[in-house]
């Protein structure tokens, strides 16, 4: 399993323990909603800078959702 896919499983589970919608986390973040659910099917290679958009959008700290 490569990085991609396993960052964007990560930011899923964490989305889906709070009860969010992938268009909650993509508003909050600023970034369209196909972007974001393509980087949770693991086909973007996502930028830092959006990796803590979406971080802070999920209110969490980024070593929940990277994979390494």
């Amino acid at each position: 399993m490569v990085l991609q896919d396993k960052l964007g499983k990560n930011i899923k589970k964490v989305r889906e323990r709070f009860g969010l919608t992938q268009a909650d986390i993509a508003e909050k973040a600023g970034i369209h909603v196909n972007y974001y659910a393509r980087i949770e099917r693991g086909e973007e290679n996502p930028t830092f800078e959006v990796l803590e958009k979406i971080a802070k959008a999920l209110k969490v700290k980024s070593s929940k959702i990277l994979p390494f």
